[in-house]
């Protein structure tokens, strides 16, 4: 009898373990399955200046693009800084409670202090940052608060001034009496200029006059407004300048397209830039979106450059997959950095209509 209880003892045991090793096996094969089909997906909350901005806006839409070509993987959220700092620090704050696994600013005030204070607050939360548009020297200082951010911006910029001032160059060597209006052999211009601190603003501008003037072209700024990227803020200043000078105005040198059209908009309401040539003030922009470019088929502007944002969003979510997966920003990637800003290479072309009398 006792040899037989042994029996039954052992046999008990030996199924008690065959069960308990066979259950682990299918919850080890069940939490497996779950994870590959449940894969998490980055979320990402893009801060803009404003949505009034027609570039951020082909900006946010590239982005979208990619988040719809990747379900599985990403997901933005984007949000409307309004062109106000304030604005900006109060959705930060909300978003610090939320569940956000990388964020991409894109900041209506670019200062150093600003900057750094978005840093921090975005440490706290241990997630990684991109940040767009700074200056090389706040970019050597405030990369010291944090390992986890990295600047991003388009490659070259000051070629996108330089393709600016040639447009007026082409101009007035095809045909200087439509623009030269006085006949003083010198350009009377307008400068439309975005924010003082952005680095962007201040390539586009310094490039596209100096275009001008090493083509041999006497210039004379009559006014430069910082008009901070905005399309009615560009179109108040011009209807105030339009009487001021009293037709003297012969180019509007516009730091992006939004500025340019409020310029147009405002001369068009004393019947100028409508198609008539003998009332025809050059205006010229930076960006390339689709309402400039009809307008310069029409012939009521003189140009654009075009910047290919469909690149830029790309750079974002490159650098920005590698920054959530721990590894190194330009990881697989053929961009470049300078003075601590990872360049994405952008292609500036020139959009014109020269016209001739």
């Amino acid at each position: 009898m006792r040899a037989w209880r042994k029996i039954a003892i052992l046999t008990m045991v030996g199924l008690i373990i065959f069960c308990l090793t066979s259950n682990a096996k299918v919850n080890t094969f069940t939490s497996t399955s779950l994870d590959l089909n449940n894969r998490r997906i980055i979320n990402v909350a893009v801060l803009l200046y404003s949505f009034d901005d027609l570039f951020m806006m082909q900006l946010k839409q590239n982005l979208q693009d990619i988040q719809n070509q990747n379900k599985d993987k990403v997901q933005f959220t984007f949000y409307d800084g309004k062109n106000n700092i304030a604005v900006q620090y109060q959705t930060l704050d909300s978003l610090i409670k939320s569940d956000v696994d990388l964020f991409i600013l894109n900041l209506a005030d670019a200062k150093e202090s600003v900057l750094k204070d978005f840093i921090l607050k975005i440490k706290q939360k241990n997630v990684p940052i991109i940040i767009l548009e700074a200056f090389p020297t706040a970019i050597s200082e405030i990369s010291k608060y944090y390992d986890k951010v990295a600047f991003v911006g388009p490659a070259n910029t000051k070629q996108a001034g330089i393709e600016e001032g040639t447009i007026l160059v082409n101009q007035w060597n095809s045909d200087k009496n439509l623009i030269d209006k006085n006949g003083d052999n010198i350009l009377q211009y307008v400068l439309l200029e975005g924010p003082a601190n952005n680095p962007v603003s201040n390539e586009r501008k310094k490039y596209s006059i100096s275009t001008i003037n090493n083509a041999g072209i006497k210039t004379e700024e009559l006014e430069r407004v910082n008009a901070n990227w905005s399309k009615q803020l560009a179109k108040d200043v011009i209807n105030n300048l339009f009487l001021r000078y009293n037709g003297g105005i012969e180019a509007i040198i516009a730091n992006n397209d939004a500025m340019a059209i409020g310029a147009i908009e405002a001369f068009q309401r004393y019947g100028y830039n409508t198609g008539d040539k003998s009332k025809y003030v050059s205006v010229v922009g930076i960006d390339g979106i689709s309402e400039v470019k009809n307008l310069v088929d029409k012939g009521i502007m003189l140009g654009t450059v075009i910047q290919d944002s469909k690149l830029l969003a790309e750079g974002f979510y490159n650098v920005g997959i590698n920054l959530v997966n721990k590894e190194e920003p330009l990881a697989n990637t053929n961009y470049t950095v300078v003075d601590g800003l990872i360049e994405i290479p952008l292609k500036y072309e020139k959009y014109e209509k020269i016209m001739v009398n």
